[in-house]
């Protein structure tokens, strides 16, 4: 079956994640971390491709792109091979590094861009390794102190200057900002999914729209992944009228 084209943004911005072959470590060590980013500086610069923001976790990467000549999935390629053959000849390791395509999601505005930004250097605290402003290896500490790989004008732009920028980040303005990794949408981000589906959205308001609205809301949660028993109790409708709107046709 042939691959489905990427959904390209009308933005240029993209939030691109890299993942290890079967969730293996991407990085034995500190060494290897640098290299990606210095990698990672030659091919998105190689295509007229600005970095937005960046984060290294152990089994993968996220990055947000900002790509005005359409040069993403060539620039994307160079590097994962770039580096799976570094890492190949470094480890000893034999086989994919990464697992698959990589994934894009387009940015379509503004509000998701800075949602974009949030989650990305979030990813550490969520996995319990350290706050955000305290990990090393992520572009946090670009936007506090001063940009060296990244390009910060627009993100620093859209919020008013740079001490702006860790006030953001603990706030909850924007809330609603989710992208699935995995088969399935686990209980602790079904919210988090729900949220960004519905632009923010508290699931509860669903039972207060007509019918039309409700349903359509109701295809597109579980469009998203989630199950109607996520679904019931995060907008306290019956797991039967979820079922039946869900899965009807037309």
């Amino acid at each position: 079956m042939p691959r489905k084209p990427r959904v390209r943004a009308e933005t240029g911005f993209y939030h691109v994640i890299f993942r290890g072959n079967g969730k293996q470590l991407l990085f034995e060590g500190d060494n290897d971390r640098m290299h990606f980013l210095g990698m990672l500086r030659d091919k998105t610069r190689a295509d007229g491709i600005s970095v937005i923001a960046w984060c290294l976790m152990d089994n993968h990467v996220h990055l947000l792109l900002d790509d005005p000549l359409n040069a993403l999935s060539h620039a994307m390629h160079a590097l994962a091979t770039a580096y799976a053959r570094y890492f190949n000849d470094s480890s000893g390791h034999v086989g994919a590094v990464f697992q698959g395509r990589f994934t894009s999601v387009p940015i379509k505005d503004e509000r998701q861009l800075l949602q974009a930004v949030r989650y990305i250097h979030d990813n550490p605290e969520k996995a319990g390794m350290a706050p955000a402003r305290e990990y090393p290896w992520s572009s946090y500490r670009e936007y506090v102190s001063g940009a060296s790989l990244v390009d910060d004008k627009a993100v620093l732009g859209a919020l008013g200057g740079r001490e702006q920028f860790e006030d953001f980040c603990r706030s909850e303005q924007f809330v609603g900002y989710y992208v699935r990794l995995g088969k399935r949408v686990s209980d602790g981000e079904a919210l988090l999914a729900a949220r960004d589906v519905l632009d923010g959205r508290d699931p509860m308001e669903l039972k207060g729209l007509s019918r039309p609205e409700r349903d359509d809301a109701l295809r597109a949660l579980r469009h998203v992944g989630l199950t109607i028993k996520q679904v019931e109790r995060l907008t306290g409708i019956g797991a039967s009228t979820i079922s039946h709107v869900t899965t009807r046709q037309g």
